[in-house]
């Protein structure tokens, strides 16, 4: 610190303090909401700070300074213990028994029939047309009479009997049974199916987990009342972790193939995504490439995912950059051994 000058100091305060979080942000899988709910919040940001301590190295280094070991150890730590928030290179391959998934909050629809390009006429519902999933899996669905989804089976379940909102799953394979858990005290749910591929029956879990509330394109971590904004987030943690533990006590009743897929409105550093994704892959790490950016916000925050039994191959994996909702839809090419 001696050898720095004033502003070198300053940064390296501040770099002090974003590594020291970063560091942080590494023990929050391990930490209940229902402990620390105001500390979950962090997992939000760690691609963030993660962007943030890289500059912080490359500062360092243009100067020929030694606090560059400060982040990059860091950074090291995370790359070893911590979900990747970054994949370099991705699998790109694919076999004729492939199960292809796809699992999009279509934000009930609002965006489908408007073109954001006015000389294009696509909209969201051919876009799935020509992507042309096996199984389907949507969350924020609304029943209406202009949906345009072509498949012979599917499983919707609205919130109650006179509503319109809810979760559907669509599939190109017989569905021998279906069901929901039936969260309480919220818009949310976890619904599922099992279908019969060849002599195989594949569960599909839809996930929607309680929703945050955080605006696309609105800044709401530099509103006034922030304090109430990081209350209303903490409360959904919570609400989260209770909804995680309801599944993973359903779960136990199947030892069959499966894939969870959906809006978990949560982070891969959460407490939430390592109890939910524990004994699984997830097809953004096993075949992903990119920040694997699923929500459309000013920076990459990857909260839907598609996650397999240990047993399952990802032979791909795409996030799509169509802009149909605030949600980018993902996509999975999945075989079994």
């Amino acid at each position: 610190m001696k050898n720095l000058s004033f502003l070198d100091k300053i940064f390296y305060l501040l770099n002090s303090l974003l590594a020291t979080l970063l560091l942080l942000s590494y023990l929050l899988p391990y930490i209940s909401p229902n402990t620390m709910p105001i500390l979950a919040v962090l997992s939000l940001f760690v691609p963030i700070l993660a962007i943030i301590n890289i500059c912080f190295v490359i500062y360092w280094l243009i100067k020929l300074k030694k606090q560059f070991f400060l982040s990059t150890v860091v950074l090291l730590i995370g790359w070893f213990f911590s979900s990747t928030f970054y994949k370099f290179s991705d699998k790109n391959s694919s076999l004729n028994s492939d199960l292809k998934v796809m699992s999009y909050n279509v934000k009930a629809f609002d965006f489908f029939n408007v073109n954001t390009d006015s000389t294009s006429t696509k909209n969201g519902f051919d876009f799935i047309a020509d992507k042309n999933p096996d199984v389907l899996a949507i969350q924020e669905y609304y029943q209406s009479s202009k949906i345009k989804l072509s498949y012979p089976y599917k499983f919707i379940k609205t919130k109650n009997d006179k509503g319109k909102f809810g979760m559907a799953i669509y599939s190109k394979y017989k569905i021998i049974n279906s069901g929901s858990l039936n969260l309480k005290n919220t818009s949310n749910n976890i619904i599922f199916i099992d279908i019969l591929k060849e002599t195989d029956t594949i569960r599909v879990y839809n996930f929607h987990l309680e929703s945050l509330r955080i605006k696309p394109n609105e800044e709401n971590f530099g509103e006034e009342n922030s304090e109430k904004l990081l209350n209303r987030v903490s409360t959904s943690f919570k609400m989260q972790t209770q909804q995680a533990l309801q599944f993973l006590e359903h779960e136990k009743n199947w030892h069959g193939k499966r894939i969870i897929c959906g809006d978990f409105n949560n982070t891969a550093y959460s407490w939430v995504y390592k109890k939910i994704s524990m004994n699984k892959k997830d097809a953004f790490l096993e075949a992903g490439k990119g920040f694997g950016k699923t929500f459309n916000y000013w920076f990459p925050m990857r909260i839907d995912f598609i996650l397999v039994d240990e047993k399952a191959i990802v032979n791909q994996f795409k996030v799509f950059s169509e802009q149909y909702s605030d949600h980018f839809p993902v996509q999975a090419k999945i075989s079994w051994k």
